[in-house]
């Protein structure tokens, strides 16, 4: 039986739809990412999963059971790390892990648990002393305590340092391990990328795109940029078949050489990117007639290489110059 089941999902603020007949199965003992923009409609989604917003209609199972009627067995059987949870700022680290462990009926030992998020020097600390980093580690500790079948984590790394992230990381691997689903949302692709097996985005309510991570964007990974130097100067090609451009950048160069070739892949943060793009451009309604791009990630036309399979030199539709960096995810949720 899956963990999640979601059929026609929907939620309205005001007369305003946030999610619009959203569907998605999460699988017992995967780990899923759901991602998206802020306002996206992600949260409300994870929330209603929860069973701490109600919705407005569709069908809802988690673990079996309409997260609307909650009873206090089912919420002993999942877990949950909010971008915010505000424990007792008076209590020690320790305070409130043994304060916590008491409604759980077989919580992970006291010292076990905060030395896996890296708190066991700040054991003695009062909560309201912790930096920003070191209460998300707390955060992270007390949504996993009590052993949960799924695990609901809502930005668990945002403000920690690399070290701390590392911790949180290797705990969700050894929760997975176990068997834990795990329903993660994020703004770090790599994160995604590193612990999860699926991947949704979210977007003006709608569910998007769902894929294996390793297959995430799917025609939008075909294209690929091939870039050089040229006499000093950096060339580059965006492409469906990298290896024929090299192929003829090789029988167009005498002595075999090509000076810092490289062949780039579309990385996942431009896959996301590009997908909240096209939905973007779909929620605003047709703009123009122009034609449809032929690369779907980059926006530009696709390039006419026919002159390099001459063995000619590239002339401007050809080559591109490189762009400035693309913007960084958005945060927030």
């Amino acid at each position: 039986m899956p963990a999640i089941e979601i059929a026609a999902l929907r939620k309205a603020y005001g007369g305003r739809p946030v999610v619009r007949d959203l569907d998605l199965t999460v699988e017992a003992g995967e780990c899923f990412a759901l991602l998206g923009p802020n306002g996206a409609g992600k949260t409300t989604t994870v929330e209603i999963l929860e069973g701490f917003r109600s919705r407005d209609g569709g069908r809802v199972t988690v673990l079996g059971h309409d997260p609307a009627a909650a009873t206090r067995s089912w919420r002993a059987r999942t877990g949950v790390v909010a971008q915010t949870t505000g424990a007792a700022l008076d209590l020690t680290v320790a305070e409130a892990v043994r304060h916590f462990a008491g409604y759980h009926a077989a919580p992970r030992p006291t010292d076990e648990l905060i030395d896996a998020v890296g708190l066991t020097e700040q054991a003695g600390t009062r909560i309201e002393a912790l930096s920003g980093g070191q209460r998300r580690r707390l955060d992270v500790a007390l949504g996993v305590q009590g052993r949960p079948e799924l695990l609901f984590l809502d930005e668990p790394t945002t403000g920690l340092d690399p070290q701390g992230r590392r911790q949180v990381w290797e705990l969700v691997e050894a929760l997975r391990a176990q068997g834990t689903t795990i329903l993660l949302t994020t703004h770090y692709l790599d994160e995604a990328a590193q612990l999860c097996d699926r991947v949704g985005v979210i977007t003006h309510g709608q569910l998007i795109e769902t894929a294996p991570t390793a297959e995430f964007g799917g025609r939008l990974r075909d294209s690929a940029t091939v870039r050089w130097r040229d006499g000093g100067q950096v060339r580059e090609v965006r492409t469906p078949t990298p290896t024929a451009v090299v192929r003829d950048l090789l029988a167009a160069t005498p002595d075999g050489e090509i000076e810092d070739l490289e062949i780039l892949r579309p990385t996942l943060e431009e896959i996301y990117l590009a997908l909240l793009e096209k939905a973007d451009r779909a929620a605003a309604g047709p703009v123009s007639d122009d034609p449809v791009s032929d690369d779907p990630v980059s926006g530009d036309p696709a390039p006419d290489t026919r002159s390099l399979r001459r063995g000619a030199a590239a002339g401007p539709s050809d080559l591109a110059q490189p762009r400035a960096p693309r913007a960084v995810l958005r945060s927030g949720s």
